[in-house]
């Protein structure tokens, strides 16, 4: 089962980051609580010198507009993805768009492909075997049993006699080709022999 859950998006700032107050009344920072003079942040309905907005983990000013807000306090990008970000699976890196839940860990949708042909399974569904995804026809074609009058994968329904498993179209008698349909049949050579023909 594969699950894509959403991903937390940046927050932007109010329009005045970094452009200079005209209010007459003094603006308090919300860090330091002493007056504002010059530039603004106003962010998360509070106002800071630019100089107090920082990033809870870095402790760096936040540059530009953009921040997650994390465990109460804000985070800039590059902290929030590098800490906080799921890991691909594959390549370990953060994940920062479209998170592919499968197998019990995190992808990235170009790393979540098949075993076999090395397709992108993307949202789709795959099947499982020892710990790895396969599409559909590469399980069939390394996994699925095959059938002992053609040799194919058995993907659906089999008839299972002589020790063997066959596709319903494949379980014909030996000497007039016709469907072996009936519960109770011959054998001649190891092989299914109608009714008619017994």
């Amino acid at each position: 089962m594969i699950t894509i859950p959403s991903h937390a998006a940046p927050i932007s700032a109010n329009g005045d980051f970094g452009k200079a107050t005209k209010d007459p009344a003094p603006v308090i920072c919300n860090s330091c609580n002493g007056a504002i003079q010059g530039r603004i942040v106003t962010a998360l309905n509070k106002k800071w010198h630019p100089e107090h907005f920082t990033c809870g983990s870095c402790r760096q000013p936040i540059e530009g507009a953009k921040f997650h807000q994390h465990d109460g306090g804000v985070r800039c990008v590059p902290c929030y993805t590098r800490h906080h970000s799921p890991r691909c699976h594959a390549c370990g890196d953060p994940i920062t768009d479209r998170v592919i839940q499968a197998l019990g860990v995190s992808w990235h949708a170009h790393h979540f492909v098949c075993g076999g042909c090395r397709k992108e399974l993307g949202g789709g569904g795959f099947m499982e075997q020892a710990g790895r995804a396969y599409c559909s026809s590469c399980y069939a074609d390394k996994f699925a049993a095959r059938c002992a009058g053609c040799t194919q994968p058995i993907v659906d329904k089999a008839i299972v006699a002589l020790d063997a498993k066959w596709h319903r179209d494949c379980f014909t008698c030996n000497k007039c080709r016709n469907p072996v349909t009936d519960s109770t049949f011959s054998v001649m050579d190891n092989k299914p022999l109608c009714g008619k023909c017994a």
